[in-house]
């Protein structure tokens, strides 16, 4: 039995394991052993990132917790869902406060994948939510946590691996609230993070483990003291017995990469050669970000990164990343024959890992191509692709309002079940690729760059779609016709449009296009300002605005800068919501197009909705 569990566990994503408890689970699928017999089991209704049991001799009996794809934490209650906890991000990775759960023993950490981390307490009846660290910093997401006390006050701090390779230590104040104390940054990923005394008795360490098999430390102890002018430098015979085997080890280690190397050489160029592909692996991760509305594409390579090809069928926005070391050069596309992108990114030495950040437009939809090209010999090279979703923007959630006026559309034919949640995963990110259990489903979005939302309900022959965006049932329509005609399945097409939602809609929009517009406007006037303050030697004679603009002019030029085209993209957005209300009425009103552009050049909110209304 033994053998035959080990064997199993292969298969495996995610174990933990308390006495004779085992908790096992594979993408979907939950099971609970118990002495080697099976106890419970439990069908998630999407991906499981992580599992976790609250420790049985505080709460008095097995309470597991799965930490899910969908933005929810799932409580168990032997083979049944007790409830379910909703957290602002894709759960990771999940740990006990303090190592124990605190006093209670109810108390879980969790880490998400765009850079949150939260204390939530697990009661029998409902969540408490107790506090949450955002990522303000824009880091990378949460990998592992671990508790240790690090500084020796007698508290244990809270230890934090991200996938960007920043290690954070956070104590905790007198609301027992978590603080920053320390932070350190690594070159690759932290896929494990522990504390203890390991190197050496007396000072505490944090041990890492990162993606590419390094494992680093950082310790409490002084490693590098400056010697005085008066100071004489001793080493111990020990030490000096220790420096004198290293040297000699490496010596030998160089001469074997000399031999291997010339060995390599000779067979290369003989006559009977064959060349072997070089296998390498790649982490990478596509992720939209709410807080930007812009997916962030991450390539993580066990060895150095020599370029890396980004080829797109569909119209995208390369945006700037800070922590982006390589060289983007862009080639010549032909956007006719469906190449709207070609950007080559040629990486430092000893570059491991890559972070992108693009910007679609929703409506179009295709695919991402990442060709990456690692420092090997003979030269090879891996194509990984992602897809951009029709609705690329939308992200799933699980609260909406309700009171929004709303437009919809129904459609119903002989369609199964499996076929109609097909085409929602093929419209929208974050949608299981599993066949929901049941005989029906509803799913929330939200859209991450206006904030309107989206209702999917649907089952076999039915779907129902409602949006207080009259272009998101726009593209919803014409994405969903195509797609049941491809299978030549005969929809039966209703809608009911509601024209409050298109004055909602632009409500929406209006603080972000009002600010995008300032801030096109200042950074157009700072070179005017700077030649004025040149000229005059002083900016004294300047109006208060005038002068605030030169004193930001750095921050306002570098926020345009990350920003490309976001201008573009409301006026694009408010156009399409204006061709879309007409188009349910069967009215063409694109030769009115350009009159609409010019009332978004004199911007005013008013004479934008009477348009809207008259046209």
């Amino acid at each position: 039995m033994e053998w035959l569990l080990v064997l199993e566990l292969k298969r495996e994503r995610q174990l933990y394991v308390s006495g004779a408890d085992l908790f096992l689970c594979a993408s979907y699928i939950y099971n609970h052993y118990c002495d080697c017999k099976d106890q419970d089991y439990y069908l998630s209704s999407d991906k499981i990132n992580d599992i976790i049991c609250l420790p049985m001799e505080k709460v008095g009996k097995i309470t597991p917790v799965l930490a899910c794809q969908d933005r929810v934490l799932r409580i168990l209650k032997g083979s049944d869902l007790l409830y379910e906890v909703e957290v602002p991000g894709v759960p990771q990775v999940l740990a006990l406060n303090n190592g124990n759960g605190g006093d209670s023993g109810e108390e879980l950490i969790y880490g998400t994948s765009d850079g949150k981390i939260g204390l939530v307490q697990i009661t029998q009846s409902s969540p408490l939510h107790r506090w949450e660290v955002s990522n303000e910093k824009k880091r990378g997401g949460v990998l592992c946590v671990d508790y240790y006390d690090v500084l020796g006050d007698g508290v244990k701090e809270l230890l934090v691996g991200r996938d960007d390779g920043m290690v954070e230590i956070y104590g905790f104040d007198n609301n027992s609230e978590p603080v920053l104390r320390y932070e350190h940054t690594l070159s690759e990923s932290i896929t494990s993070i522990q504390g203890g005394c390991v190197g050496k008795e007396g000072y505490d360490e944090i041990l890492t483990a990162t993606y590419t098999g390094w494992v680093m430390a950082l310790t409490t102890e002084q490693v590098q003291r400056e010697p005085g002018a008066c100071d004489d430098v001793k080493i111990n015979q020990e030490m000096q017995n220790k420096i004198s085997n290293m040297r000699a080890e490496l010596d030998l280690l160089q001469l074997k990469v000399l031999h291997e190397r010339e060995k390599y050489h000779q067979s290369a160029h003989s006559s009977g050669a064959v060349s072997a592909m070089p296998v390498f692996s790649v982490n990478d991760k596509f992720t939209l970000s709410r807080d930007d509305a812009s997916y962030s594409l991450t390539l993580e390579v066990q060895t150095a990164i020599d370029n890396v090809l980004l080829q797109s069928d569909v119209p995208i926005d390369l945006l700037d990343v800070d922590k982006n070391s390589a060289v983007v050069s862009f080639s010549g596309c032909d956007a006719g024959n469906g190449n709207f992108l070609l950007a080559t990114y040629r990486c430092q030495a000893n570059t491991t890992r890559l972070e992108l950040k693009i910007r679609s437009i929703e409506g179009q939809h295709g695919t991402l191509q990442a060709y990456i090209t690692p420092r090997l010999q003979p030269k090879t090279c891996q194509v990984h692709q992602y897809q951009i979703k029709p609705l690329s923007l939308h992200q799933r959630t699980h609260v909406i309002d309700h009171n929004r006026p709303v437009n919809s559309l129904t459609l119903t034919g002989q369609f199964s079940f499996a076929e109609i949640h097909s085409w929602v995963v093929f419209c929208l990110p974050e949608v299981p690729d599993k066949v929901p259990i049941g005989d029906s489903v509803t799913f929330y979005f939200q859209n991450t760059f206006l904030d309107t939302q989206l209702e999917c309900t649907y089952r076999k022959g039915e779907g129902t779609f409602k949006s207080d965006n009259i272009s998101t049932i726009s593209i919803l329509k014409d994405v969903l016709t195509k797609e049941a005609t491809k299978r030549k399945i005969n929809l039966n097409i209703s809608y009911d449009v509601n024209e409050e939602s298109v004055n909602y809609t632009l409500k929406l929009i209006h603080p972000k296009l009002e600010y995008q517009l300032l801030l096109a406007k200042k950074v157009h006037l700072i070179d005017a300002l700077k030649e004025l303050q040149v000229y005059e030697g002083n900016v004294d004679f300047l109006i208060p605005e005038y002068r605030s603009i030169l004193e930001e002019a750095d921050s306002l030029l570098e926020e345009y800068k990350k920003q490309p085209a976001h201008l573009e993209r409301l006026y694009g957005m408010i156009t399409d919501l204006f061709i879309d209300k007409f188009k349910f009425k069967g009215t063409n009103v694109k030769t009115k197009v350009p009159l609409l552009l010019e009332i978004l050049d004199n911007y005013d909110p008013g004479s934008l909705a009477e348009f809207f209304d008259s046209a």
